[in-house]
């Protein structure tokens, strides 16, 4: 069972060289996401007079973070594995992936690299307030709950299959973006109920700067929990037990 392959990390892990280039690769991937993601959502505001909760502003959401999330894995999945996502590293950790220590160093350099995002933002914008992640009306914090629990299994399910799994051949090519696609979907399909985080990175830079703290309990355990649990499933079945060869893909033809 993945459980099994949970790994502490050594004491030298947490500051020899690959691990901190690791954790600054993640730092700027998170930038750079949150950066798009955030910022599409600010000048969409701007320029509709905070309309980014219309149907209009829902698609814009969409596509920034998609696009944004795809670079963000491509530019870092050579160094880091792109994972851009706190959820994402935990369920790397649950699965025997990543040691304990790499992801504390991990969620570090995720967690700056949104806040520098956010302030990035806010200063470039004239004070422009980077809006926190809100439950709309009608949509309770245990609705919420469930909906990022559900997104983030999708979204870090998604990682598993074409990015983590040794057997994913050449589909891992296609990686970044998948997981900016599915990222895009879950946007659309949660986007009006409670923003659709899936990360715990992308609430807490604009939760800081803002310093808006409502609900925030919300977008961290609903992706953590899907993210757990989809690193269990997939290392667990799909992996962990895994005792042949896949069948070529000629044998599907």
């Amino acid at each position: 069972m993945p459980i099994r392959n949970i790994a502490f990390g050594r004491p030298e892990e947490a500051y020899h060289p690959d691990t901190l280039r690791c954790a600054l690769a993640e730092f700027f991937s998170t930038l750079i996401f949150v950066f798009a993601g955030e910022g599409s959502g600010m000048a969409f505001n701007k320029l509709t007079d905070n309309g980014s909760t219309t149907p209009a502003g829902l698609i814009a959401a969409s596509l920034a973070h998609g696009f944004g999330l795809f670079v963000g894995v491509a530019v870092s999945a050579n160094i880091s594995g792109g994972h851009v996502n706190p959820a994402v590293t935990f369920g790397a950790f649950v699965g025997g992936n990543i040691s304990f220590l790499r992801l504390i160093l991990y969620w570090i350099g995720q967690l700056l690299g949104s806040t520098v995002a956010c302030l990035l933002l806010w200063f470039s914008t004239g004070g422009l307030t980077t809006s926190a992640f809100a439950l709309s009306s009608g949509v309770t914090v245990w609705n919420a709950f469930v909906f990022e629990i559900v997104m983030t299994f999708g979204l870090v399910y998604t990682v598993y299959a074409t990015a983590i799994n040794p057997n994913k051949g050449t589909v891992g090519t296609i990686a970044p973006l998948a997981i900016g696609l599915i990222v895009g979907a879950n946007v659309l399909a949660g986007g009006a109920f409670d923003g659709a985080s899936m990360n715990p990175a992308v609430s807490f830079g604009p939760a800081l700067v803002s310093w808006d703290w409502t609900n925030h309990w919300v977008y961290w355990a609903g992706p953590l929990i899907g993210g757990g649990i989809a690193g269990l499933i997939f290392e667990g079945i799909f992996i962990g037990y895994q005792t042949h060869e896949p069948l070529p893909t000629t044998e599907f033809n």
